[in-house]
């Protein structure tokens, strides 16, 4: 039975409970602080998409793994804003979502690669965008990027508050 744990998390490290609380408290704030901030952008602007489905995945790593390379601000703002970018390119050039997501997912992938800002989550960024049938850029931007700059914002003061460091700092 012990040989097998491996397969339902026996691979994951321990965490304190201290440490499980301060993250989860910290998702459910910096969650509510971007998305309220984000709500209000948009009833101002008049524009009804305020949110991306995706956030969640991302508050995931900024407040809970922050230390990661996948959690830095330049990954999750350039990656969430680039695979967005990509889904809309692709929702406009290829009308069969079957082959559509598919693409979208890898060349978002690929363009992160290039770019040096992998972030598990903007992949699915851009499958979100074709499903969706998001055709106009201004999505990138708002909300996905705005979004991402709320999370990055709300997790590095939150970070910093408890005692974790975040960003990343050069050494």
């Amino acid at each position: 039975m012990q040989r097998y744990a491996f397969y339902l998390g026996g691979d994951q490290p321990p965490v304190a409970m201290v440490e499980r609380v301060r993250s989860g408290f910290g998702v459910f704030i910096g969650l509510m602080l971007v998305l309220t901030t984000a709500k209000y952008l948009g009833e101002l602007g008049g524009i009804d998409e305020w949110l991306m489905a995706s956030l969640g995945a991302s508050a995931l790593l900024v407040f809970v793994l922050p230390g990661s390379p996948m959690a830095q601000p330049w990954a999750v703002i350039a990656g969430n804003t680039l695979s967005a970018l990509v889904g809309i390119c692709i929702a406009h050039l290829v009308g069969e979502p079957l082959i559509a997501m598919p693409l979208a997912a890898s060349l978002s992938i690929l363009g992160m690669f290039f770019l040096r800002c992998l972030h598990p989550p903007a992949a699915a960024v851009s499958l979100i965008v074709v499903l969706g049938h998001v055709l106009h850029f201004r999505y990138a931007f708002f909300p996905v990027m705005v979004d991402s700059i709320l999370l990055v914002m709300a997790g590095a003061a939150y970070s910093n508050l408890t005692g974790k460091r975040y960003p990343n700092r050069p050494s």
